[in-house]
């Protein structure tokens, strides 16, 4: 969901940028972070071309780059080969579960799977940063 807090990071951003924060920008950010999740970089075109018809994808490409500099948005670049976006201020870490046939995303949270990799970190060495687990699989309606 856009908050004013995100609307005036992304501001914040572009100006320590040098750059612009346009209309068309502030489409894109309300797109991205409202809503449907893990839209892929032509549906967010289709949807800001209603408004502005004159977008070109160029201008998609470059404010996504410009979401996830700034924090606000995280690139999924799955198995497909297809890159999704995703509001990166989620409260709880969630990983996916994909279906291979009509490449449906659902979001999962698992306690169990979160002190497990946190167990593997710490038994390896690691300082944990980050992580990313996708399951890939085919959904309840594909099964049909």
């Amino acid at each position: 969901m856009l908050t004013e807090k995100d609307k005036q990071a992304f501001q914040d951003y572009l100006t320590q940028e040098g750059l612009k924060f346009s209309e068309q920008r502030m489409q894109i950010l309300e797109i991205v972070l409202q809503g449907v999740k893990h839209l892929t970089a032509n549906e967010i075109y289709k949807n800001v071309q209603k408004r502005h018809p004159g977008i070109g994808y160029a201008t998609i490409y470059r404010t996504l780059r410009l979401l996830c500099e700034a924090g606000l948005c995280v690139e999924l670049k799955c198995e497909d080969g297809i890159c999704r976006y995703e509001h990166a201020a989620d409260d709880v870490h969630h990983d996916h579960l994909i279906c291979t046939k009509c490449g449906r995303f659902v979001e999962v949270v698992d306690p169990q799977i979160e002190k497990l990799q946190d167990k593997l970190f710490k038994d390896n060495g690691f300082l944990p940063q980050r992580h990313r687990m996708e399951l890939y699989g085919i959904c309840r309606q594909c099964k049909k």
